[in-house]
């Protein structure tokens, strides 16, 4: 093989005269795909669980639009619905709306963008979890926390359905988990440098195309084993008798 190894070059000075070294470039990748996937994770958990609520209540225009949701974002391929959030959205928005965005630093509409529709995105797929979660849950427990004089809100919200529901589906949610961190490599194509931009651009100026993919493929590993073992200690701690994992 006549590859030239050089592992070293991550520690050289980038020649675009930065103060800051190749290895500084995917630390920064590194933190960039951290934040960016972490608050996409908080839209897709609020939003996935409030429809994923929709589509099991009895009311038909409710579940509809739940399910027009779902239909909508897992039925576009993700690397369009990160151009139409970047280029598409703020046209369709209200003139000062459209115009404060196209103001931001490019880091900003990047970040902004990305976040929102990697966000809503996996809410679709967060969405079939929870739904799937209510609906194992066998129908008496709705019955007898209305018997009981809850609302419908607060049979599904935290007296009855949802703590249930919750703990059943967190393996699932695990491997949602881990998907948002990988689909964060898609926001490389409107500009987004997160960890696969900064190893492409490593490649760009170094043409160490494997010391750098090795690099990025361990960070990525790095995060998939904090998230696993994160989500199986939740999963333990929730576990309940009786249902798929209870003991």
């Amino acid at each position: 093989m006549s590859y030239h190894w050089n592992w070293g070059i991550l520690l050289s000075p980038v020649s675009t005269g930065e103060p800051i070294t190749y290895l500084g470039w995917l630390i920064s990748g590194f933190w960039v795909t951290i934040t960016v996937s972490l608050a996409a994770w908080v839209i897709a958990l609020v939003v996935g669980s409030l429809f994923g609520i929709l589509r099991t209540v009895p009311n038909r225009t409710l579940a509809g639009i739940g399910t027009v949701y779902v239909a909508i974002f897992r039925n576009i391929p993700l690397i369009v619905q990160f151009f139409i959030w970047y280029l598409v959205i703020p046209e369709l928005l209200p003139v000062e709306w459209g115009n404060w965005f196209k103001q931001l630093p490019p880091a900003a509409q990047f970040y902004t963008s990305s976040i929102i529709c990697l966000g809503l995105f996996t809410g679709a797929r967060v969405c079939e979890q929870v739904r799937s979660g209510i609906n194992a849950l066998p129908r008496g427990q709705r019955n007898a926390g209305l018997a009981m004089g809850f609302t419908q809100w607060q049979t599904y919200r935290c007296y009855v359905l949802m703590p249930v529901a919750y703990r059943i589906i967190v393996p699932p949610l695990t491997s949602e988990f881990l998907n948002v961190f990988k689909n964060s490599a898609v926001a490389s194509t409107i500009g987004l440098l997160d960890l696969s931009a900064q190893a492409r651009q490593l490649v760009d100026y170094t043409a160490q195309t494997y010391e750098s993919f090795i690099a990025v493929t361990l960070a990525y590993m790095l995060i998939n084993l904090i998230v696993m073992t994160l989500m199986r200690w939740i999963e333990a701690k929730t576990r309940l008798p009786g249902y798929i994992g209870g003991k």
